[in-house]
């Protein structure tokens, strides 16, 4: 009698329901095109916006995995640090509390075309004065003329 119970159960065992094998991909679309908009939307948004026109170079773009601090010199001899302003005296003391987190990158600074080249240098001497010695200046690089192939 036993063995008809076993047999039974084996009987029982093999008549198992399949296991699933499709997988619905219709939420996980649904979620991708919701990440699609929110991304569209939201980058223009991440570009520091201190308007300035840059002069043009011919150089190659530095590659850099984390956000770089930008120190901005307007037309008028203003100064910012990243898109908001900052007086002259402020901006050392700011840095070195951002260096103090453990910001170790380059300070990117850039300089309007038609600002006095002496005031960015006041700038950038002020950051060198303070223990900066990873500065570097940003420059745009020029449209092809289109006669040029």
């Amino acid at each position: 009698m036993a063995s008809a119970l076993q047999a039974r159960d084996r009987a029982v065992r093999g008549r198992r329901r399949r296991a699933m094998a499709e997988i619905n991909v219709t939420p996980f679309v649904d979620v991708m095109l919701v990440l699609l908009i929110v991304f569209m939307v939201t980058a223009p948004l991440l570009t520091v916006g201190v308007p300035v026109d840059l002069p043009k170079t011919k150089a190659q773009t530095l590659g850099q995995e984390n956000e770089p601090l930008a120190v901005t010199v307007k037309r008028n001899g203003t100064i910012f640090l990243q898109n908001q302003p900052i007086e002259e005296d402020a901006l050392v003391p700011k840095l070195t509390a951002i260096a103090a987190n453990g910001y170790d990158q380059r300070i990117f600074v850039r300089g309007d075309r038609s600002v006095d080249y002496g005031r960015v240098m006041e700038v950038m001497g002020l950051l060198s004065a303070a223990g900066f010695t990873h500065i570097g200046l940003v420059t745009d690089v020029p449209k092809p003329k289109p006669d040029e192939h």
